[in-house]
């Protein structure tokens, strides 16, 4: 027996678990939902979703709906009855019309209740948390706030980024998708704790600006946002390469404690980082010793 499949997704995340479902025997993605093409770098290249291109070259018929809700949408789904809808960082929340045609399982890359919403891999990381998950839920009309059906728990290495942990829990998501949807009949759904629910937003470039008041912060701030937005001061001025020193103490932000080969160590007003490369407003990034080299900073002097 084969299950048949309608799946919603759009970034990388979502692409891998569609090409394990696409792989696995006893699975038939019949239809696939996307986000639009969009527009991509300076030259506004009209760019596919990774999983429309994925979906395109198993021959999967792809449908790219603004909304949900948009004509002959929900027809379309209800055309190749599902045995399940699987839902991976769709970008859309599902309407009532869709959720009624099957089970609808999404799986959210975090331990739910915890970090509902848009950005929950760099929450975990911003929080400086030991462990995280992936989690398969049954979808409701509320965001992400349905019944839990199973999960798996990584814990996080204390130097572990954003990528890394991505790949991680795009991995363990793969796995639960099939384990989830193989033993749906037996598993015992269960309902969210609304008294440990959080919440949280699109990431927007000015939260990767740093002002060096607490070490741990900044360098939470550099694992979360590895890629973009990454990190820099109210000038501009990018960081990268940094490594937590020590979090006890006490300096002026930005002041120069010492050099380390290529790399600079900077305090904040708690505790110190070591930076490996700095690059300046519209400039090439550098080692951070020939930044200050160039500039003649010395221990004592602020690094911006």
């Amino acid at each position: 027996m084969k299950y048949n499949i309608v799946y919603m997704g759009t970034p990388h995340y979502a692409k891998e678990i569609l090409d394990t479902l696409i792989q696995a025997e006893d699975m038939e993605v019949s239809l696939v939902l996307t986000q639009p093409d969009r527009p991509v770098g300076r030259k506004k290249v009209m760019t596919p979703p990774p999983v429309k291109v994925l979906a395109s070259e198993h021959g999967i018929e792809v449908l790219q709906p603004k909304r949900l809700s948009d004509e002959g949408i929900e027809d379309a789904v209800k055309e190749v009855k599902p045995d399940f809808i699987v839902v991976a960082a769709f970008g859309q929340i599902l309407p009532k019309t869709i959720l009624e045609i099957a089970p609808c399982i999404n799986l959210h890359a975090s331990l739910l209740p915890k970090y509902r919403g848009a950005s929950p891999v760099q929450q975990a990381l911003l929080h400086g948390d030991k462990k995280t998950g992936v989690t398969s839920m049954l979808m409701e009309e509320g965001l992400d706030t349905g019944p839990m059906l199973e999960k798996i728990e990584f814990e996080i290495p204390s130097d572990m980024r954003l990528h890394a942990l991505m790949a991680q829990l795009t991995r363990d998501a793969c796995r639960l998708t099939l384990s989830t949807l193989r033993n749906y009949d037996h598993i015992r759904a269960e309902k969210q704790d609304e008294s440990q629910a959080t919440l949280c937003k699109k990431i927007k470039k000015s939260d990767g600006e740093v002002d060096f008041e607490d070490a741990s912060v900044i360098y939470n701030k550099y694992r979360a946002f590895e890629g973009w937005p990454g990190i820099f001061a109210a000038n501009g001025t990018k960081f990268d390469e940094l490594s937590l020193v020590e979090t006890r103490s006490h300096n002026k932000p930005f002041e120069i404690l010492s050099f380390a080969d290529e790399s600079v160590v900077v305090g904040c007003v708690e505790g110190s980082l070591q930076i490996g490369t700095i690059q300046p407003a519209s400039k090439k990034a550098m080692s951070a010793k020939a930044y200050c080299v160039g500039r003649g900073l010395k221990v004592g002097d602020s690094i911006i």
